[in-house]
């Protein structure tokens, strides 16, 4: 099963959202800067700030550029904040 995850540097003020079908092994690769000229090599400081689980790639692909569009950190925020917006995107990119 994949999963949508959103990182948070504290050095960049930033958030990163991105989608992946073993999150821990992902999270091992951000944080090694395995990639070296992604975004997310410009920090080593990055943590795991919400996590939605237990999707099909598609689906969780789908909802990774929900977010990115929505291009807002306060919408970020909230999606952690209210859980029911989670559970509306899962619907919605069912």
């Amino acid at each position: 099963m994949a999963s949508v995850y959103i990182l948070f540097s504290k050095k960049l003020n930033r958030f990163y959202t991105g989608s992946c079908l073993d999150l821990s092994q992902r999270l091992d690769e951000h944080l090694q800067g395995v990639y070296t000229d992604s975004f997310t090599s410009k920090a080593t400081d990055w943590e795991l700030f919400l996590h939605i689980n237990d999707l099909a790639y598609q689906q969780a692909r789908l909802i990774e550029l929900h977010i990115k569009k929505m291009k807002s950190i306060t919408y970020i925020k909230n999606l952690k904040k209210y859980e029911d917006i989670q559970t509306r995107l899962i619907m919605l990119y069912r």
